[in-house]
C-alpha cells in the first residue's frame, strides 16, 4: 500500500511539474499587413500634399506573435510542445523583457520604435525618390558617464562637427547621411580617444564644446548623445497598423511609401513580403523572428521574401524557406533593384549564402 501511494505521489508530482510556470516565451507566426492595402481604419499608408497612386500587388510587413512573459508565464508543457513545433520557437524571457523593465515599459519602447521607424522610412523613401526634406539634429538626451554628459544639453541643435556643417537637406543622394545620421558619421570618423568639437545652437546662440571621444557599442568613436531629428517633410505620411510595435517593418514601410508616390508599380503585381529595419539613409538592418515571419508570409500568399543580410542566418531555420524566393538586401536601393528584377524578370536576385 505504501509503495502504491508513493507511486501515485510521484506521478502526481510529475504531472504537476508540467503545469509549473517557466520564464520562457513562445514565438509563433503572426499577422501580415499589406502596406499597399487597407487596414481596419482605412489605407495602411495615407499620403497628403502630393498626388499618390494605387497599384496591384503587395508589399507586406510581417509580425511575430509572442506568448508568455513575467505577468503571464507559460507552463512547462506548453513550452515543450512549442519547442517540438516546426513553426514556433522558444526564447528566454529576458530577450523581450530585460531585467528591471516592466511590461508597460517594454510596450512603450516598442511604440517609440514603431513611430521612429515610420519617420525613418519616410525619409529613406523620399531620399530614394529625390524628394527634398529637412532633418535637423536635436539632442534628446545624453548618456551618463559619456563625454557629452554635462556639456551638451537637451534641445541643443548640432550645427557643426570640427567646423564641418552637418548636412540637413535630404533627397539628394539616396544613401547620403543627413541630420543625426550625419552627426554619427562625422563624430565616428576618428579613433576613440581623439578629440572632437561640436558647434551647437542653444537658446538662439552659438555654443562650442570640445571633448575627448569614447568607444561606442560598435567600437567607433562616440560622445554619448541621443538625437531625435526634427523632420520637415513636404508631404504628410500617415501609417496605421494597429497595435503593433517595434522597428522591424521599416524597410517595408519605405517601399510602401515609394510605391504610393510612384506612377509605376514597384512590384508589377507580385506578392512580396519582408522584414528589416531602416535608417533615414536607407540602410536595412537585421531583425529577429525571421523563421516565424517567413511562415506568416508564405501562409498569406507571398511569392518573395525580402530579408536583411544580417538576418540571413535565420532563413534556413524556417519551415517556409523552400516555399518562397528569399532575397537578401542591405539597403533600400538594393530592395528597389530586387523589385525591378521581380517586375521585369531580368537579372538575378541576390540570395542568402
Amino acid at each position: 500500500m505504501t509503495l502504491v501511494a508513493a507511486l501515485f505521489l510521484l506521478v502526481g508530482l510529475g504531472v504537476g511539474s508540467l503545469l509549473l510556470p517557466v520564464p520562457y516565451l513562445v514565438a509563433a507566426p503572426g499577422l501580415t499587413v499589406n502596406t499597399l492595402g487597407e487596414g481596419q481604419e482605412g489605407p495602411v499608408i495615407q499620403i497628403e500634399g502630393v498626388k499618390d497612386y494605387e497599384h496591384d500587388g503587395s508589399l507586406s510587413m510581417v509580425t511575430v506573435q509572442y506568448a508568455g512573459g513575467p505577468q503571464q508565464r507559460l507552463d512547462f508543457l506548453t513550452v515543450v510542445t512549442a519547442w517540438l513545433s516546426p513553426t514556433q520557437a522558444v526564447l528566454p524571457e529576458e530577450l523581450l523583457f530585460p531585467a528591471g523593465r516592466t511590461a508597460e515599459e517594454v510596450s512603450e519602447r516598442q511604440t517609440v520604435q514603431m513611430n521612429d521607424s515610420q519617420t525613418d522610412a519616410t525619409a529613406a523613401a523620399l531620399n530614394q525618390l529625390g524628394i527634398g526634406y529637412e532633418a535637423l539634429p536635436v539632442v534628446n538626451s545624453t548618456v551618463e558617464g559619456m563625454p557629452a554628459h554635462g556639456k551638451v544639453e537637451e534641445g541643443d541643435v548640432i550645427l557643426e562637427v570640427d567646423g564641418e556643417p552637418v548636412p540637413t537637406e535630404g533627397g539628394g543622394d539616396p544613401e547620403a547621411s543627413v541630420g543625426s545620421a550625419a552627426v554619427v558619421d562625422l563624430v565616428g570618423d576618428r579613433e576613440p580617444g581623439e578629440t572632437v568639437e561640436l558647434t551647437l545652437e542653444r537658446d538662439g546662440r552659438s555654443v562650442e564644446v570640445e571633448m575627448t571621444t569614447a568607444e561606442g557599442e560598435a567600437g567607433n568613436a562616440a560622445v554619448g548623445v541621443l538625437i531625435a531629428d526634427r523632420m520637415d517633410f513636404p508631404v504628410d505620411v500617415e501609417i496605421t497598423v494597429g497595435d503593433i510595435g517595434g522597428p522591424s517593418a521599416g524597410m517595408m514601410f519605405a517601399l510602401g511609401i515609394m510605391d504610393r508616390l510612384s506612377e509605376e508599380s514597384l512590384t508589377g503585381g507580385a506578392s512580396v513580403a519582408g522584414s528589416g529595419t531602416i535608417t533615414s539613409d536607407g540602410q536595412v538592418g537585421g531583425v529577429s523572428g525571421i523563421p516565424q515571419k517567413m511562415v506568416s508570409a508564405q501562409r498569406d500568399g507571398a511569392e518573395y521574401f525580402l530579408v536583411a543580410a544580417e538576418s540571413c542566418s535565420q532563413v534556413a531555420q524556417s519551415a517556409a524557406h523552400d516555399e518562397m524566393e528569399v532575397v537578401r538586401v542591405e539597403t533600400l536601393s538594393e530592395a528597389v533593384e530586387a523589385l525591378e528584377t521581380i517586375r521585369t524578370g531580368d537579372g538575378e536576385l541576390p540570395r542568402c549564402e
